[in-house]
Parts: structure tokens; sequence; C-alpha cells
């Protein structure tokens, strides 16, 4: 099994997880002004990404860029990893690539305390990435461990590039964010992946 074989249920039973959607994650996080960049080539580039109807339109034109603005205004002290292997537990099912990695720290060539996973929605179906999420927030839930930087919280994100919804993991509750957040609210979406990165 790999992280992309995880659908919602089966995650939670693997894991012993409950899911709770009751609550705001980040109600009071401040909004992060896009660098002149990012905005730039939102305006420029999100209505032909949308118009290309496809995942690698999507994740080059829009993904990406944010997180690599996030990267640009952390100083970059941290890395963005697109791709990753990200074996962990073959055993639990717990390998496997990823779409996406944020990592502590500035250099993209090692897998260092993953902080935030984020998984490309399949089909623009954000709720169908949960599952994958989840499995991707245990992985590096025990990486973090296991490499002594543990943490009692971890983040996700699905995205279709337009639309992004955060997870977080904290003990055995999953809570999903109630807003779905758009990217005419990119400067939610970026306090909310800047929260992440610093907490």
């Amino acid at each position: 099994m790999a992280y992309s074989e995880f659908r919602l249920d089966t995650a939670l039973e693997r894991f012993g997880l409950q899911l709770a959607r009751d609550r705001s994650l980040f109600a009071t996080t401040p909004d992060v002004a896009p660098s002149p960049t990012l905005r730039t080539q939102l305006d420029e580039l999100s209505g032909y990404a949308l118009d290309l109807r496809t995942e690698k339109g999507r994740s080059e034109l829009l993904i990406m860029p944010i997180l690599m603005d996030l990267w640009r205004q952390t100083n970059h002290q941290v890395a963005v990893l697109s791709g990753p292997e990200f074996t962990v537990d073959p055993a639990q099912g717990l390998s496997g690539f990823c779409d996406y990695l944020i990592v502590q720290g500035p250099d993209p060539l090692l897998l260092r305390a993953p902080v935030l996973a984020v998984v490309e929605a399949k089909r623009e179906d954000i709720a169908g990435g949960y599952g994958q999420c989840i499995a991707e927030m245990v992985a590096a839930r025990i990486f973090n461990e296991r490499e002594g930087t543990p943490r009692s919280v971890l983040y996700g994100t699905v995205t279709t590039g337009d639309q992004w919804r955060f997870l977080r993991l904290e003990g055995s509750t999953v809570w999903v964010d109630q807003p779905l957040y758009y990217l005419d609210r990119i400067e939610k979406i970026l306090g909310c992946l800047m929260e992440i990165v610093r907490s």
C-alpha cells in the first residue's frame, strides 16, 4: 500500500484516529501578504492554470509558486520538497512518494523534520485527498520521532491549487479545518502556511 491508496476511512482505522471538524484552526491567524513575485504570477497565470484543467498545470503554475513564496518569506529557513520518496514504515503502508513536503532547514537535499504534508487533490476532489494527507502526517510524526525531532502537532493540506483545506494531527485526533480557502484569499493561505512552519 502507498500513501495515495489511503481513503479517509482506511487511514482513520489503520492508525486508530478520530476525526473532528467543529472548529476553525486558523481563526486568529494573521494574513500574510504575497510577495510581488507571487502576486504577479497569480495575476498572470491563475486563469491559465485553471483553464488547463490538469493536475500538472495546477501543480506547476499555482501550488509550487505558493510554496516557493513561503520559502522566500521564511528567508529560506524551510525547504520545499517536490515529489520526494518518503518510505517510513512499509508494513503500515507508509511508503511511496509525496506530492510535497515542507521540512525544517534550508537544504532541499536533506529530508529533515517534516512539518507539513501537501497533497494535490486528484480530480479536484479535496475530501478525496484526506486519507493520503493523514497517512503522510502519521509518517511524518513517526519519522520525526525516529530522528529525535518529535512534534506534538503536525499539519497537512489538501489543495487543488485554487482551493486549500488544512488538517491538523494531534494525539489521536485529526482536525479538519472548517474553512475552505480559495485563491482569492491568498493572504490567509500564506498566513496559515507561515503559522504552521513557525509552530
